[in-house]
């Protein structure tokens, strides 16, 4: 059986699911096709389910802070509880993404694509035809080829734990150790992270990352740096993970989070046209691939953007506007902001303080202990600092990076002041609540 549409999209998470059912509204033929759960990663097994359970995170550090300071009950978080919880987000995601995608007048497959020509997918015994393609499959978890590397879990299983074990080791030094770390020991386990060389959270301000790693290793668990185990063994229920020196480490689950590969190579893209290499696939700056009918965008681009979901939903709104002849301009991306919901919290946008440092003529560099300013003290912070990059020729917000509780807030803030080019003098005029942070601003950039 062999359909055609003017349109087919590959993949049903945030970017795909939006820019199908913008085309299908502009009253185009469109077709979508998913392979696993409807709504792709995002809000099933990434950034929702995540937030929801750091959520509970957020209460036990607010709690913890505060004792002795007007409040007396410590807080302990009950993992099955919070699974419970979390499934009310989660476990509907999947029939209302396809239901809006069906309300959308977009026709929906379930199955793998995989292209046959440069103009035709297969999907089990069908096959789809279309003027015009979308990739966008987004990306999985990559996990290390070691023997004993079937025994890994993967982020997606973190997030689906219906028991939380004593013991938990996480591979891997960025942002999802970190983060899945800190939820499992606020929960009660005890955590460990390996790294294989001594820069963890790499992408970010050192002396930051340091103000996480030392809270980090007092109460959650030891990061093993520098070390690259290369087995994993089954030992009494658990795992020993091993190297051919002194390392050795008993776990009850062992967790590869180190990063994500994207999902080009299971798309048969070579009988397409399309080329793509490890990082992804290659497209211009209209998002087209080297098969000038086939588009791809999100986590499965070859890029230098992080792979975020504000940064694919940017592109599907560019995509369709380009699509549907509202632009004939190439993509140009904002300042991105990033973050690690860790405690504290880290985040970032912009030119970075080692950026600054190194083109000195160029940028001015300011750190500032906010430790004691009323917006941190107030619910009795250990840390908070902020720094904030200036263009010299013309004074504006370049750059920005912060460490404390509100960091997610935060840079936020710094992300709009960015991107508008708003003048420290025009900051001073826009008048926000007190206290907050957000009144907090000026005092910062000036």
């Amino acid at each position: 059986m062999t359909e055609f549409f003017d349109i087919v999209v590959i993949g049903s998470g945030v970017a795909g699911k939006s820019i199908a059912s913008g085309l299908a509204a502009e009253k185009n033929k469109v077709a979508i096709i998913e392979e696993d759960l409807w709504g792709g990663t995002c809000p099933n097994r990434g950034c929702d389910p995540k937030k929801v359970m750091i959520s509970a995170v957020e209460a036990q550090d607010k709690v913890n802070q505060l004792k002795g300071k007007g409040v007396k009950q410590a807080v302990k978080v009950n993992w099955s509880d919070l699974m419970a919880f979390k499934k009310t987000f989660t476990d509907p995601v999947p029939e209302q993404s396809r239901k809006s995608l069906d309300d959308s007048g977009v026709v929906t497959f379930t199955g793998t694509a995989q292209f046959t020509s440069h103009q035709a997918v297969k999907i089990g015994e069908s096959i789809v035809k279309a003027n015009q393609f979308i990739i966008a499959t987004g990306a999985r978890p990559f996990l290390l080829d070691i023997p004993g590397s079937e025994h890994f879990l993967t982020s997606d299983d973190f997030l689906s734990l219906q028991d939380l074990p004593d013991s938990i080791t996480f591979v891997g030094g960025g942002y999802i150790s970190f983060e899945l770390a800190t939820i499992a020991n606020a929960a009660g386990a005890d955590v460990h992270i390996i790294q294989h060389n001594d820069t963890p959270l790499k992408a970010y301000d050192n002396e930051f990352v340091e103000e996480v790693m030392k809270p980090f290793k007092a109460n959650c668990g030891p990061v093993h740096c520098n070390t690259n185990f290369d087995r994993i063994e089954t030992t009494d229920g658990c795992y020993r993970l091993t190297d051919d020196g002194d390392f050795d480490l008993t776990t009850d689950l062992v967790f590869g989070t180190t990063g994500r590969i994207p999902n080009a190579d299971t798309l048969n893209l070579e009988q397409a046209g399309v080329e793509y290499d490890k990082k992804g696939i290659q497209v211009d700056h209209n998002l087209r691939s080297s098969n000038p009918s086939i588009f791809a965008l999100g986590d499965v681009l070859s890029k230098k953007e992080p792979k975020l979901t504000p940064v694919s939903s940017f592109e599907a709104s560019y995509l369709l506007d380009y699509l549907t002849d509202k632009t004939d301009q190439p993509i140009v991306y904002p300042t991105i902001p990033t973050i690690v919901f860790t405690t504290p919290k880290l985040a970032q946008i912009g030119v970075t303080s080692a950026e600054a440092e190194n083109n000195s003529q160029s940028y001015d560099v300011s750190t500032i202990d906010t430790s004691k300013w009323f917006s941190y003290s107030r619910s009795n912070e250990p840390v908070s600092k902020v720094t904030v990059v200036t263009e010299k020729e013309t004074g504006l917000l370049v750059g920005a990076s912060c460490v404390n509780n509100e960091a997610d807030q935060l840079i936020n803030y710094f992300s709009f002041l960015i991107n508008r080019k708003i003048s420290a003098e025009e900051l001073s005029t826009i008048m926000f609540a007190y206290p907050s942070i957000g009144s907090d601003l000026s005092s910062l950039y000036n």
